[in-house]
């Protein structure tokens, strides 16, 4: 297998910018979104500014961030270091659970914008919805269309939301959701949610979208399940000539989603977006499709409280 080469950012020289590497998906309000990029979650601050920069140097212009990530302020570092133009970086991040309501919502975007160092973001999602106090979700999404209208974010969208969570808000809402981010791998395939999406003209976008964050279950040491060593894949990624990684990654592309892949290793970042030199098969698509074993790692949008997570 061929392996990039990583383009490292010294924070401390010129940068000199690489063109786009991803392609871009039209958003159902007509914005233009990457189709791939980079996700920070669970990348500690000290690695976040320089893994950033790495990926914008190797041609990424989308990084998926959240309130809830803590590293909100080192991406804005990382996009400011990067030598690129504002209008270039496709900006994310996300309204956390104890912020709902208008209001709060109101007063947790202008923290964000601050901390990021921004005036204005690309895309804003509500990170989980909380079906025990749902009116307090619709009312922050209202805000979040009363952003938007104000010009203060480009789109708006949800993240975690299952199809019943979907078709409720848009029944209550104006604004179509552009994007529904959710848990989305081999292994966890989502049917109905990404029908549901498709149907409303959503992006579906996928987290931990190779399975590797939370696919295994250290609970039950005998039965880890690890999607990359899938023997599908592995034959699949000799094939190509590819990682696994890089299969699972085209086989979402290639299905109109997009994907935030998330590492702070130099040589991954250069790697994940390494997709587009190639294609799958239809029958490739079906076999990765039939792995499904409908193993969700992450938690039951259907359960999710305001301190679920603390």
């Amino acid at each position: 297998m061929a392996t990039p080469t990583p383009r490292s950012i010294d924070p401390h020289k010129e940068t000199s910018v690489t063109t786009p590497a991803s392609p871009l998906l039209t958003l159902n309000n007509g914005v233009s979104m990457p189709a791939l990029g980079l996700g920070v979650y669970r990348s500690a601050p000290e690695d976040t500014a320089g893994a950033v920069r790495t990926a914008l140097g190797n041609g990424y212009r989308l990084i998926d961030t959240a309130a809830a990530y803590g590293n909100e302020a080192q991406v804005g570092e990382g996009i400011t270091g990067s030598g690129l133009d504002r209008s270039e970086v496709f900006v994310t991040t996300k309204l956390w659970n104890s912020e709902h309501g208008f209001d709060a919502t109101l007063r947790a975007f202008d923290t964000s914008l601050h901390s990021l160092g921004l005036d204005y973001l690309d895309l804003y999602l509500i990170h989980w919805p909380i079906p025990a106090e749902f009116d307090a979700t619709i009312a922050s999404y209202q805000a979040m269309e009363k952003l938007l209208d104000e010009g203060r974010v480009r789109a708006i969208g949800v993240s975690n939301f299952t199809e019943k969570h979907l078709e409720t808000l848009i029944s209550r809402t104006t604004v179509v959701p552009a994007v529904n981010q959710v848990e989305l791998h081999p292994f966890f395939t989502q049917p109905a949610v990404r029908d549901a999406d498709a149907t409303h003209g959503v992006i579906t976008q996928a987290w931990s979208p190779i399975g590797g964050v939370y696919s295994n279950h250290p609970a039950d040491p005998d039965d880890l399940v690890r999607p990359l060593e899938h023997p599908t894949l592995a034959g699949l990624a000799a094939r190509y000539g590819k990682s696994p990684a890089q299969i699972v990654l085209r086989w979402h592309l290639q299905q109109g989603r997009a994907v935030i892949p998330k590492s702070v290793r130099a040589n991954r970042i250069a790697e994940n977006i390494d997709v587009f030199d190639f294609a799958l098969t239809s029958e490739d698509i079906d076999a990765i499709d039939a792995i499904d074993i409908v193993l969700r790692g992450g938690s039951d949008p259907d359960l999710v409280e305001a301190h679920t997570f603390g």
